[in-house]
C-alpha cells in the first residue's frame, strides 16, 4: 500500500491490532506498528501520541456524537432516552469496523496496560454523557447514572453487534433498556 493513501488511521489500528495479538503488546514496537501498515514511525505520532492510544481512535468523534444526540433530544425525552439520542447517534456517525473488534478484544484481554486504556474510554465517554445531560438541566446523580448505563449500554451493544448483524444504535438501545429494567429489579 502507498504511505499516500488517506486509510492510514485504520491502517495503523490494524497493524497494531495484529501486531499486538501476534507478539503481544509489550513485544510491539511503533516502528513494527508502523512498518507493518506500510507507513513511517513520523506517520503514527501524527495519528496517535502512543501504541497504547490505538485503542482510542475515534473516542473523541464518538464523544461528540454522544454530546450532540443527548443535545437533539426532545426537550422532554427523560435522561435515558435522551442517552439512547446520543448512543444512536453515535452509532450512526461513526464508521466502525466489525473486522477489527475480534483483534480488539483479544489484544484488551491479554494485555493489563491495554485494559486500563480501555477502562479509560469507558469514562471519557460517560463523561461526555454526563456534561451533555447536565447541559440539558438533569442533576448531577441522576446524569452520571444516566451516562453511566449509557457506557455500560454501548460496551454491550458493541460487543453484540460484533458477532451478529444489526443496527448498533438499535441494540445499544435495546442494551439500555435492559439495563433499565435489571436496575429496578435491584430494589
Amino acid at each position: 500500500m502507498a504511505r499516500w493513501q488517506p486509510d492510514a488511521r485504520e491502517r495503523l489500528v490494524a497493524a497494531a491490532l495484529d501486531l499486538f495479538n501476534e507478539r503481544g503488546y509489550d513485544q510491539t514496537t511503533v516502528m513494527q506498528i508502523a512498518e507493518r501498515a506500510g507507513l513511517t514511525k513520523s506517520t503514527f505520532f501524527r495519528h496517535f501520541p502512543d501504541k497504547r492510544d490505538v485503542l482510542a481512535a475515534g473516542q473523541d468523534a464518538i464523544a461528540q456524537l454522544l454530546r450532540e444526540g443527548i443535545a437533539a433530544a426532545p426537550d422532554d425525552a427523560t435522561p435515558l432516552a435522551a442517552v439512547c439520542s446520543g448512543l444512536k447517534s453515535a452509532a450512526a456517525g461513526f464508521t466502525f469496523n466489525r473486522d477489527l473488534v475480534a483483534r480488539l478484544k483479544a489484544a484488551i484481554a491479554a494485555s493489563a496496560e491495554l485494559q486500563a486504556r480501555n477502562a479509560l474510554k469507558h469514562i471519557g465517554l460517560a463523561r461526555a454523557m454526563v456534561e451533555a445531560l447536565q447541559s440539558r438541566g438533569v442533576p448531577e446523580p441522576t446524569a452520571v447514572l444516566a451516562a453511566e448505563l449509557g457506557a455500560l449500554a454501548f460496551k454491550t451493544a458493541y460487543a453484540r453487534w460484533a458477532d451478529e448483524s444489526g443496527d448498533l444504535g438499535a441494540m445499544a438501545c435495546e442494551a439500555l433498556r435492559e439495563l433499565q429494567a435489571a436496575a429496578a429489579d435491584l430494589d
